[in-house]
């Protein structure tokens, strides 16, 4: 649908959003297949949050991260995976110029949040291994609170520039987006203005919270990495090893399927190919979180264990 502007532009009022694949034979399969993975994703995290919330001995910073990160992934899995259920069932998906933008938004918000949160918790870890006796004292209550204040304000300023960026952006041709959510890059294919400032912040941006995270990330993974090497026991070893394992593979994939989508020239990118890296960062990863942080990890468990009355975990 088109409304004429002023002068001879007509301007999008409504977005088509083509879906994750054309194919027909795959609608109903993909979409019983995300039903379960949102299900899952909103259950588990929920069920993290609720646990901890109601668990004394999970108030320590670690959780308090974790359920923080629980909240992250809820919200962003809510905020893309329905819309892209409707598109699995009907012929042709809409969504209004105010929705995509809002949509816009909020998926922004909570994509970055993410990128630094996961950099808090590995940060978190790096002084409960690292520095054992000073862990109380660098990780007290009001610092993990102004850490978690600060994760969301770098997540909302990124989208405010991000969207008012992309509220400035002419589309008055094509209103097909090639994407499941009304993502970035898609939406400036569709443009008829010019994109070039919208594509050096975006990249700036992406880059910022990308390769910050990442660079956190990964120094604090190597003190911890040494510091294991350290441990006497080879029991204790294997364990610290195998928690350590599990959350780097988390994060790999997480930033791998970001960088993959943003850290690209537009020419370069391509929609089906990000598309495919989008499912992980915005489907995926949320819903593996909730495992990969609580199921290898005792107190979580025990906790559970109470919540319903057994004993405890051994």
């Amino acid at each position: 649908q088109e409304k004429m502007a002023e002068g001879n532009h007509s301007t999008v009022i409504e977005f088509i959003l083509v879906g994750l694949t054309d194919k027909p034979e795959l609608q109903m399969p993909l979409f019983l297949l995300f039903l379960g993975v949102y299900v899952f994703t909103v259950v588990g995290n929920l069920g993290m949050i609720t646990l901890i919330g109601l668990s004394s001995h999970l108030h320590t910073p670690m959780y308090y991260l974790l359920s923080s990160l629980s909240f992250i992934d809820l919200c962003q899995s809510t905020v893309i995976t329905p819309k892209m259920l409707v598109n699995f069932v009907i012929e042709k998906n809409t969504i209004s110029y105010s929705e995509c933008m809002t949509q816009l938004y909020f998926f922004t918000i909570f994509a970055i949040a993410e990128c630094h949160m996961l950099s808090v918790m590995a940060y978190d870890r790096y002084v409960a291994i690292c520095n054992p006796m000073l862990y109380n004292v660098t990780m007290s209550n009001q610092v993990c609170s102004w850490m978690v204040v600060g994760v969301y304000s770098v997540g909302l300023i990124g989208a405010s520039a991000h969207t008012v960026c992309m509220l400035r952006v002419l589309f008055c041709k094509d209103n097909i987006i090639n994407h499941y959510f009304c993502d970035l890059f898609p939406l400036l294919e569709l443009s008829c203005s010019s994109t070039f400032i919208n594509e050096v912040i975006g990249l700036c941006l992406s880059a910022f919270n990308i390769f910050v995270p990442t660079l956190t990330i990964l120094s604090s993974y190597i003190f911890i990495i040494a510091s294991i090497l350290r441990i006497r026991s080879t029991e204790g070893r294997a364990k610290a090893f195998s928690t350590c394992s599990s959350h780097i593979s988390a994060v790999a994939l997480f930033f791998g399927s970001l960088a993959f989508m943003y850290l690209q020239p537009s020419s370069v990118n391509s929609m089906d190919q990000g598309k495919v890296s989008s499912v992980f960062y915005t489907i995926i990863v949320p819903m593996l979180n909730p495992l990969i942080y609580s199921l290898r990890n005792k107190d979580v468990k025990n906790a559970l264990y109470k919540l319903f009355g057994k004993r405890n975990f051994p």
